[in-house]
């Protein structure tokens, strides 16, 4: 375990609630990663993948969280902060939503969320790596101050990688 506090798990916004995952967020979750279109990822896997998501939570206090519309209750995707490409001091914040949630600001409301979150564990920096071509996942971490690094190139293309210092 690190020198940081956990993560809050249990966030709000005006119009989002971000929660711990549940096995039954799984048939979503699979819709979710479908939607990508690269792979086929089954609600057995999905289930899987929440397992192990929920185990990196435990042993690392950070948390990639399913969004739901607070008045709707409905699943419409994750938000939160992962390892990833970086590291447990400097974790990264990543989303994704559903298409039909896309162009409503949550991506951008709960990136807030999740930015408060990771302030509130006492870390300095956040990363965030995206593809080049995602200009909407730029415009949401351009709104929240992030700053272009640098960029890789790997198997998937061109990759931004973005940072942002926390006050």
């Amino acid at each position: 375990m690190s020198s940081y506090e956990t993560m809050p798990f249990h966030l709000e916004t005006e119009r989002l609630a971000l929660c711990p995952w549940e096995e039954s967020d799984a048939a979503e979750f699979s819709a979710l990663l479908r939607e990508r279109g690269t792979e086929t990822y089954t609600v057995e896997r999905a289930r899987k993948g929440i397992g192990e998501l929920l185990a990196a939570t435990t042993m690392t206090g950070i948390a990639l969280l399913p969004v739901r519309r607070r008045q709707e209750g409905d699943f419409i995707g994750y938000c939160g902060l992962i390892i990833g490409r970086s590291t447990l001091e400097e974790p990264e914040i990543a989303y994704e939503f559903f298409r039909r949630a896309h162009g409503c600001g949550y991506a951008t409301e709960a990136a807030g969320a999740v930015l408060g979150a990771a302030r509130a564990t006492g870390r300095r920096r956040l990363w965030a790596t995206v593809g080049t071509w995602n200009t909407a996942s730029l415009r949401v971490l351009e709104k929240h101050g992030f700053a272009r690094d640098r960029v890789s190139v790997e198997d998937g293309g061109e990759i931004a990688w973005m940072t942002r210092t926390l006050r």
